[in-house]
């Protein structure tokens, strides 16, 4: 019998989420459609509840329109609203005098819902921005019942510890997760001492990235787009590959399910973020949640501890 996965609660919202989601990144826009379907409705028979549909894709850039056929895929397969959760991007290059309402309502728009139950600010690179005017935009959208929680992406320690004390002062919420770059070879930062003080006031972590786009899993070829490459360890991960390789082998498993049921051991842990592009792919990405259980979360990290490659390079405060 195939048991349902665990929920985990986003921070101290009140939101559960599965302890996996499945993200859309340059996914269903190369699927067959109702391959994409099935794998789909097998998701959230499985427990599956969490899915980050972002609009990925900017003016001048070429168009994306993996969110609007998610959007049909849940038509398609037959989902209640109340069955799934929606975590959407929200870029703060377009934030403006209409703050993130323009976006955030296009983006709703695109999947055909009506609200958001978690939004994630993308990367921050501009500084021209105050952190507080955020922070109330936020709340403004929050109660006018478009989001439910908020969270960052990729963001240091000191900003998020000031979005934090913002939020308090103003008697708002602040953020609930953040998603951050986690896997055998990236742990610098989601393991280090600034963010263990922001796990400890009650923020969790998305693990997202956790196979480097395919890298761990085997993939090393390059023909696939992958994410930024904080401290230049990419090719140190590459060469490490055929030793996490047979580490996986000894243990039973693939490298994707040892490189994705690694994230798991992490104390702070809401939820791993991976995408799947067959059924197959999400059944044994899924099945990575018995590896922890059947060698223990101490062993674990010990045996893929050699694998650490941001170790010393990666400042732990983050961006």
């Amino acid at each position: 019998m195939t048991t349902t996965l665990p929920l985990r609660e986003i921070g101290r919202s009140g939101i559960r989420s599965s302890l996996f989601s499945l993200g859309s990144w340059h996914t269903y826009d190369r699927m067959d459609f109702a391959d994409a379907v099935g794998m789909l409705r097998e998701a959230v028979d499985r427990g599956v509840n969490l899915f980050d549909v972002g609009v990925y894709s900017a003016p001048g850039s070429p168009p994306v329109f993996t969110d609007v056929i998610f959007a049909g895929m849940v038509r398609a397969a037959g989902l209640r609203r109340d069955e799934w959760l929606l975590s959407s991007k929200l870029w703060l290059e377009a934030f403006g005098a209409d703050g993130f309402r323009p976006q955030l309502e296009n983006a709703l728009m695109r999947v055909g819902v009506e609200h958001a139950d978690l939004v994630i600010l993308g990367d921050l690179r501009r500084d021209d921005l105050e952190l507080r005017d955020l922070v109330l935009d936020l709340a403004r959208l929050t109660d006018a019942g478009l989001i439910r929680a908020w969270g960052v992406n990729n963001w240091s320690a000191t900003s998020i510890q000031t979005l934090i004390d913002i939020a308090a002062a103003e008697g708002v919420a602040g953020p609930r997760i953040a998603q951050l770059k986690y896997s055998v070879s990236r742990r610098s930062i989601p393991d280090g001492e600034p963010f263990a003080r922001l796990w400890e006031q009650g923020l969790t972590l998305q693990a997202s990235d956790c196979l480097e786009g395919g890298v761990l899993a085997g993939k090393v070829d390059g023909g696939r787009q992958i994410g930024r490459d904080p401290g230049d360890i990419r090719a140190r991960i590459i060469a490490d590959v055929p030793a996490f390789t047979e580490v996986a082998s000894s243990l039973g498993v693939t490298p994707a399910q040892l490189g994705i049921g690694f994230t798991l051991t992490h104390p702070a842990l809401t939820t791993t973020l991976f995408g799947a592009s067959s059924v197959e792919q999400l059944r044994a990405n899924l099945d990575a949640a018995d590896l922890v259980e059947r060698v223990g979360a101490a062993e674990l990290r010990r045996l893929v501890e050699p694998f650490w490659a941001d170790r010393g390079v990666v400042d732990p405060e983050g961006p």
